[in-house]
């Protein structure tokens, strides 16, 4: 039986068993242009939330093109990410747009909710995801993670935590053998799918309560029942 992942988030990531053995050790210097950009981005991402939070306080709706900007630094952030040491997943360089690129081997997407709880806004970025934080302060080796660091999801240090430990387990891997782990890629995609879920939360962009589960896997399978996700429109093709 098909199984169902019905939480607003949507994150994938293309298995590459073959990469270049050695790239990996010099892509901290490759991605010094995105992390510059990346600085301002969740400058503006985190001033824009704070505006968003009193929107949604007011209204009950969180702002369109606030919600699409948001959704597209996630989205860099995950490219970014995948393609250095949150993950180490791919050999091609992410592209720097906050649209979202179908030809790009990681995805991100966040459907849009209609309304969100005037009442739920005051609690459930400090209070309600407090067990989350602990768990991905594990994940990343910020222990004691909080609501700063959720958001500044880009500023945690790639090196530490389960999910350091995993990437450099794989790097090692791909050194020695030429090959990533397959069981290793799926624990690490599982683990960064359950980071930026609660980030998604934390950030106010949906009231569904993150799940207390490990989605493993490159890629979410979803029915037709399962939402549709949207953000920023895709790069045109070509």
């Amino acid at each position: 039986m098909e199984r169902q992942f019905p939480y607003p988030l949507v994150l994938d990531g293309d298995y590459s068993p073959h990469l270049n053995r050695r790239l990996w050790l010099v892509k901290w210097l490759l991605v010094i242009p995105h992390v510059i950009v990346q600085f301002f981005l969740w400058i503006a991402f985190l001033g824009l939330s704070m505006a968003a939070f009193f929107r949604i306080l007011v209204t009950g709706r969180y702002p369109r093109a606030i919600f699409d900007f948001n959704v597209g630094v996630l989205g860099w952030t995950w490219r970014v990410g995948y393609y250095s040491y949150s993950a180490l997943g791919t050999d091609q360089y992410p592209p720097f747009t906050l649209a979202d690129d179908p030809n790009y081997p990681a995805r991100l997407s966040i459907e849009r909710p209609q309304s969100l709880s005037r009442g739920l806004v005051l609690v459930k970025w400090r209070l309600l995801a407090l067990p989350h934080y602990l768990i991905i302060g594990v994940f990343t080796g910020a222990a004691f993670a909080g609501y700063d660091q959720v958001r500044n999801h880009n500023a945690w240090a790639y090196g530490s935590g389960l999910i350091g430990l995993l990437v450099c387990i794989a790097a090692l891997v791909l050194l020695f053998a030429g090959r990533y782990p397959r069981g290793v890629f799926d624990l690490v995609v599982g683990l960064n799918r359950w980071v930026f879920r609660v980030s998604a939360y934390a950030a106010l962009m949906t009231d569904q309560y993150p799940p207390l589960r490990l989605d493993m896997g490159g890629h979410e399978t979803h029915t037709a029942d399962a939402p549709i996700t949207i953000g920023p429109d895709p790069l045109p093709a070509g």
